[in-house]
């Protein structure tokens, strides 16, 4: 294949300009002769910020936009779309082998579906989609044959210690294996590491107080506030066990979190011969979005090496779910299954989006997602409809329970 057509949801976020950097690089290397495919980026979607869209799709040479929120300039020989349901219609409308899913929230649902019912492999990057619709996007994904590459530093770092491991199903490429895999056997368990955060030292008392400044002073990571925030509460770390629940087809009893503050190790995988294997490297995300490009295969990247001899200890201790109840939740939602995790991820994103807005403190927001849980509980999820209903009414119970 000389090329692959490229779709990013979510481009001026984050993950989306460190795509755009990755593929730059890629592409470089394509042009040099050092890799054997070039990438084209034929989409970009976004929220609101317009004016970077524009400059990315000028940048790239893109034809097909959308916006969220404005009216985008559509190139001259290309098409825009506008709206909630922007992202999707362009996924839709548009000829890709490849989809970026990096739209932050429950706002990436639809789009990132319909790339996976088509049969396009997605670079999933948003946690949301698989919390709350997993139950649709992984056997939508095993009927269409479309792989999802995970690009989580975490969960791209247990995919890469589960290479060769064909037996337990997953789609293949020269005997490599990615998601969504079914229960591999010769899997004993999954262990996620977390930084533990700007409060992983703070007592319970102090962490229930903390302010919008001081929860988004994340000591490692550079991110989006709502990122940010979920990983100061470690409700980021439950997302991502929900996530491996679904992308490695195992229970929640065989997922495990430490906490790791060198943020070094990205995860582990622990085998039934009592092996473990590790993933290690530095702080930065555009490996695993690099990797997700290039898998099965490797070429230079660009993040700072981890020197090995300079590292003088590495750490690891179990989550404190005293101080962190967020956390627990997720197993919760996987115990009970069905709309959970949508009532789990909708009712987080309100609460979250209510403390930075200074309208709760930073203890609340575990206790409004709990409290949701508890009174909507658990239903079947046969439709996006189902998923949808659960995001409304979660939304609806955390509003209803805000102050004035």
């Amino acid at each position: 294949m000389a090329s692959r057509r490229v779709i990013i949801l979510g481009s001026t976020g984050s993950i989306g300009t460190q795509t755009l950097e990755v593929i730059a690089h890629l592409n470089a290397l394509h042009d040099r002769g050092e890799w054997h495919e070039r990438l084209e980026v034929v989409g970009l979607a976004a929220g609101a910020r317009g004016d970077l869209l524009a400059r990315q799709a000028a940048e790239f040479g893109v034809r097909h936009l959308a916006l969220a929120e404005g009216e985008p300039t559509a190139p001259a020989d290309g098409r825009a779309w506008s709206g909630v349901a922007a992202a999707e219609q362009m996924v839709q409308a548009t000829d890709a082998d490849v989809v970026v899913a990096a739209i932050v929230g429950a706002a990436g649902l639809a789009a990132t579906l319909a790339a996976v019912e088509l049969g396009r492999d997605v670079v999933l990057a948003n946690k949301e989609t698989l919390v709350a619709a997993g139950a649709l996007v992984v056997p939508a994904a095993e009927r269409s044959g479309a792989k999802l590459l995970p690009v989580d530093s975490e969960h791209s770092a247990l995919w890469q210690c589960v290479q060769e491991l064909s037996a337990g199903g997953g789609a293949t490429v020269g005997g490599a294996v990615a998601p969504p895999m079914g229960e591999t056997p010769t899997i004993e368990r999954l262990i996620l590491t977390a930084s533990g955060g700007p409060f992983r030292e703070w007592s319970r008392e102090a962490i229930e107080r903390a302010t919008p400044k001081e929860a988004l002073n994340h000591p490692t990571w550079s991110m989006g506030q709502k990122v940010t925030i979920d990983s100061a509460s470690l409700m980021n770390k439950g997302l991502e066990v929900l996530e491996a629940h679904w992308l490695y087809g195992l229970g929640g009893d065989r997922v495990d979190v430490l906490v790791h503050p060198q943020v070094i190790v990205h995860s582990m995988v622990e085998f039934i011969d009592g092996s473990v294997m590790a993933q290690l490297g530095s702080a930065d995300m555009r490996t695993p979005i690099q990797y997700a490009f290039t898998w099965p295969t490797r070429i230079g990247g660009r993040a700072e090496r981890v020197s090995l001899a300079d590292l003088t200890r590495l750490d690891f201790e179990p989550p404190d779910l005293e101080r962190f109840p967020a956390l627990g939740l997720a197993y919760d939602a996987i115990a009970a299954g069905g709309t959970s995790g949508a009532v789990l991820n909708a009712a987080n994103e309100s609460a979250v989006g209510a403390f930075l807005a200074g309208r709760i403190p930073f203890g609340v927001i575990p206790t409004l997602v709990r409290d949701a849980m508890e009174h909507l509980g658990s239903a079947g999820v046969t439709s996006m409809g189902d998923v949808l209903d659960a995001d409304a009414r979660a939304r609806a119970f955390v509003a209803q329970r805000l102050p004035a």
